[in-house]
């Protein structure tokens, strides 16, 4: 060893350190080196290459991560050091493709792990000292990903090919011909992986291709060993963990399966695909698996990629999600401390969506631009003349730039950011770490890099048009607008007072039935002042107007209308309310005036109905229906109205959150339960009864929890059951059990949500299935118990924690309880359920975004947290506390609290966050679509706010939520875990 040091290799690592990092307390970070130096392994080294001890300090005062891994093993450190960085990537990708021969998944996920730490340990000694520059860095990256995919994906098919249900061509390699293959995308694509990032994965197959025993079905098959790919990546073990993977770059994420096969892929592109898909695909490479089909594949998609002509309007779109981009997360401005090197202004994001627009536009017909690299599409726009030297020359120095202090910034921790530190003195030490004296040499350098990448990127999308903006006397009489009425408008809060003077001038012409008569003209005259003040005072005043001139429209006279009015202010300011601050309730009221009556009823705000109730009275309103199509049309008329009922008793306080998710569930339960004996019968009639056959449906996700508000989906699933002697259905036309289960499961979905003449019911939601999309829509009940039992991921526990059988054969209903509730109860390791609930909200606040606090449902210290710590609760202590299973988050915690798993202080906190939150969020679905912006909403809507959360007014409201859902995360980190 010591004969080795002293006689290093010319291109080994440490003759070729040049750092320019150095320590902020370089005497702490010299004791630190002094202890590991005394090493046997590497006082040779060290005394033979002394920049080793000036890289070694800079990373004890830089990077706790990068100093955990050399302390732990200095063998390993001196190995990295005494070879050629290329050669250790070399060594270390053949490692990771070597897990495909793994005897089990235990090795194979430590060879694949320990390659990791070696490879992180190897490229950051090889950047900060100096060896390499940026393209090396990305692309050892990238390479050591590759080779992690393809021998973690060789592994899941030879594993299959040992229990039979794949048989792979050559058993020695089993992804070769596989007919699956895993296409790379974003940096992973490009070969521009930085240092802690994710990587974005797509998995598609060919079922003609792929070599499954006889009987396997290609999609449930691709789809399991994708799952397994990805825990063999991410999961953390005591080795860390290889890559987190991302696979929602795919096709409709949202409603496909994990793997895809390679016609729906096609279809897709061909038919609905976007530009920013199109985008995201310029980078995209076949990484593991069988390459053959994964080049066929881009080749098929390369006409929706490359358009034949130019396309200028990609630059539109692109250019949209850029402004998105700063728009939503705040990047409106260079700056320094805090700056987001990746999204913010100048950055590298810019940098990506300058080269990539080029080559959308002008890619179809120059296929010298079709490459992935961004250092290299700069040169190739060069050289086609798309842009100047100096553009070219300037973004790439600035590219290499803002990816080595992207790097440096992820070395710190191994964490996944991007953001410069917002403290002054820890971006000093920080700039020093990436080698400048300090934070102002630094900032100089990284704001001129910026501002000119800004610079270019503004020439090129110079065009694109800007962001919109947020933002006396009352006569009516003859065919002109009324200038002091017009201004009077104005200040009532009126943002068109031309269309509201049009308006109410057609009015007192007798242009509709409900004004054509003298009595009612009398009475709109008395009227209209108030009416115009209490509009004006809503969210959105002209938005009310119009859809109240659509109420009238359709009423056959209005004399008794405008007497209700005029008698009953506080009605008035009801009825404006619902239509300038609830929209969805004000659409239903214009479309169905006659709703109105039942809130003149004595006994309307004494009491909600429950579901029996209001099962009968549906039952009464579907027997006198003509035929199939008139009973849909008489329960969307019933649901409709029933539901504009509920959500007036919400907007005049009457109900709060809790009975306003029952009402609203017994609402929909009532019609689910309808809707699937129609369907059912329907069903009967043209293919007879399976013999001995049953099934439920079973409610998830909020309808489940009983907490569905006025736009809620309804998330289901069918559960059937048969014997097995019957084959067939015994009408005319027989049906396989499957075959007739999944038609009952498509007919009540069409029952519920396809539109017909008088609208649509509710939107349906069947991915929580088995499977997710690539699954059966109805499932036999062993199958769903052994799926729940030895397949589910721990989100789909979670899932089942709010599955409630709500229709259906009673006996099936009971049996599904009992099945979902033997799985809630199953012994679980508390410490690995709060593993994945914390990965599962940690992916949910990076996907969705996390804050912005009214978005109530995904920010911190929101609704997602409440449910999950309930879920995690449920889950980690059923076994032991049964009492805790219920489905609704406010029924679990406080069974938590009698139950010993919560103290009083988090059961107050966490019901009280509950309460606070739910009730906000069924007045805000009832008035807002889209997301909620408090300094966008009217006086009447942030009353309304104000009072469902039991406070004086808007601003003391705004820091109770901002209080309370701060208390809630750190709750979260108490119960669950996580930061």
């Amino acid at each position: 060893m010591s004969d080795a040091a002293l006689d290093l290799d010319p291109n080994s690592l440490a003759a070729r350190l040049s750092p320019a990092a150095r320590p902020d307390d370089p005497k702490a970070a010299a004791a630190r080196v002094a202890a590991l130096a005394a090493d046997p392994a590497l006082a040779p080294l060290l005394a033979a290459a002394p920049a080793v001890e000036v890289l070694l300090a800079a990373v004890a005062d830089g990077s706790p991560f990068l100093w955990q891994l050399a302390a732990a093993a200095p063998e390993r450190l001196a190995r990295l050091l005494e070879a050629p960085p290329e050669a250790t990537v070399e060594r270390l990708m053949t490692a990771a493709h070597g897990a495909t021969a793994a005897p089990d998944e235990a090795t194979a996920m430590r060879v694949l792990r320990q390659a990791r730490q070696e490879m992180a340990l190897a490229v950051a000694l090889a950047d900060i000292g100096g060896a390499w520059e940026v393209p090396a860095v990305t692309g050892a990256l990238s390479g050591f990903a590759d080779a992690a995919l393809q021998g973690a994906l060789g592994f899941v098919l030879a594993e299959a090919a040992r229990g039979g249900p794949f048989r792979p061509q050559n058993p020695a390699d089993p992804a070769a011909g596989s007919g699956v293959v895993v296409i790379a995308m974003g940096k992973a694509g490009a070969g521009e992986l930085n240092y802690s990032s994710d990587i974005d994965l797509m998995v598609f197959y060919d079922p003609g291709v792929a070599p499954l025993a006889p009987g396997i079905e290609p999609a449930p098959f691709f789809v399991r060993a994708t799952q397994r790919l990805v825990k063999l990546l991410q999961e953390r073990t005591a080795d860390g963990y290889v890559f987190r993977t991302d696979l929602r770059l795919r096709p409709d994420p949202a409603s496909t399966a994990v793997a895809i096969s390679r016609e729906a892929a096609l279809s897709y592109y061909e038919s609905v695909g976007q530009n920013w898909e199109r985008a995201a695909m310029l980078k995209a490479r076949p990484a593991a698996g069988d390459l053959a089909l994964g080049e066929a594949l881009l080749a098929d998609l390369a006409p929706f990629v490359w358009r034949k002509y130019l396309d200028f309007g990609a630059i539109a779109d692109v250019h949209a999600m850029k402004r998105q981009i700063h728009v939503h997360r705040g990047h409106g401005a260079i700056a320094v401390e805090g700056h987001n090197v990746k999204l913010g202004r100048g950055g590298i994001r810019e940098i990506e969506f300058f080269v990539q627009t080029q080559q959308l536009v002008a890619g179809g017909r120059n296929p010298a631009l079709r490459v992935r690299g961004t250092e290299a599409a700069l040169v190739r726009l060069h050289d086609a003349g798309w842009i100047d030297a100096k553009a070219r020359d300037e973004l790439t120095e600035a590219y290499r730039l803002l990816r080595t202090v992207e790097h440096r910034l992820q070395m710190v921790a191994d964490e996944q950011t991007h953001t410069l530190p917002a403290d002054p003195a820890a971006l000093d030490r920080f700039a020093k770490f990436l080698g400048f004296a300090g934070r102002d040499a630094f900032a100089a350098v990284l704001t001129g890099h910026m501002e000119r990448v800004q610079g270019h990127y503004a020439r090129l999308f110079e065009d694109a048009p800007p962001l919109a903006a947020a933002g006396g006397s009352l006569v009516f009489t003859g065919e002109e607008d009324d200038p002091e009425t017009l201004g009077t408008l104005s200040r009532m809060g009126f943002a068109e007072p031309k269309m509201v003077s049009a308006l109410v001038r057609g009015w007192h012409h007798g242009h509709i039935p409900a004004t054509r008569s003298a009595r009612a003209r009398e009475l709109l005259t008395e009227l209209l002042p108030a009416l115009l003040d209490a509009v004006g005072r809503t969210a959105a005043p002209d938005q009310a107007l119009r859809i109240l001139d659509r109420v009238l429209a359709r009423l056959p006279a209005g004399i008794e209308f405008f007497s209700l009015l005029r008698s009953n202010p506080g009605f008035l300011g009801l009825l404006a309310d619902a239509l300038g601050t609830a929209p969805r309730l004000g659409e239903m009221v214009a479309k169905r005036p006659h709703v109105l009556d039942a809130l003149l009823e004595p006994a309307f705000f004494a009491r909600v109905p429950d579901r029996a109730e209001l099962a009968a009275r549906l039952a009464a309103a579907l027997a006198e229906a003509r035929g199939y199509e008139d009973l849909l049309d008489r329960a969307r008329i019933f649901g409709q109205e029933q539901a504009v009922l509920v959500g007036f008793r919400v907007l005049a306080g009457q109900i709060g959150a809790d009975r306003a998710g029952f009402a609203f569930a017994d609402l929909a339960e009532a019609a689910v339960d309808a809707l699937y004996r129609a369907a059912l019968a329907e069903l009967e009639r043209a293919h007879g009864r399976v013999p001995g056959a049953r099934a439920a449906v079973v409610a998830l996700g909020k309808l489940g929890g009983r907490e569905i508000t006025a736009a809620s989906d309804l998330d289901l699933i069918l559960i059937y059951d048969h014997p097995d002697e019957a084959v067939l259905s015994d009408g005319p036309r027989p049906l396989a059990p499957s075959q007739y289960f999944a038609r009952l499961t498509q007919r009540l979905i069409a029952a519920l949500s396809a539109p017909t003449a008088e609208g649509r019911l509710y939107e349906v939601d069947m991915r929580l299935r088995p499977s997710g999309r690539s699954g059966p829509l109805a499932t036999r009940l062993a199958a769903f118990e052994a799926y729940q039992a030895g397949e589910a991921w721990t989100w789909e526990h979670m899932a089942l924690t709010r599955a409630r059988p709500i229709a259906g054969d009673p006996a099936m209903q009971a049996e599904v309880a009992a099945i979902v509730a033997a799985v809630l109860r199953r012994p679980r390791e508390p410490a690995a359920v709060a593993r994945d609930v914390v990965e599962m909200r940690e992916r949910l606040g990076s996907e969705k975004g996390e804050d912005q606090p009214w978005d109530l449902k995904y920010a911190k210290g929101g609704l997602v947290d409440l449910e999950f710590i309930a879920q995690y609760l449920e889950l980690a202590h059923a076994h032991a506390h049964p009492a805790i299973l219920h489905t609704g988050t406010a029924a679990v915690l406080q069974a938590a609290r009698a139950e010993g798993l919560i103290g009083e202080g988090d059961w107050e906190l966490l019901g009280e966050a509950t309460r606070l939150q739910h009730d906000l969020t069924q007045v805000l679905r009832l008035c807002v679509d889209g997301r909620f912006e408090p300094a966008e909403a009217g006086a009447g809507l942030r009353a309304m706010l104000a009072r469902a959360g039991h406070v004086p007014d808007f601003a003391t409201l705004e820091a109770l939520l901002r209080d309370t859902q701060a208390e809630v995360r750190a709750a979260f980190g108490r119960l669950v875990g996580g930061s």
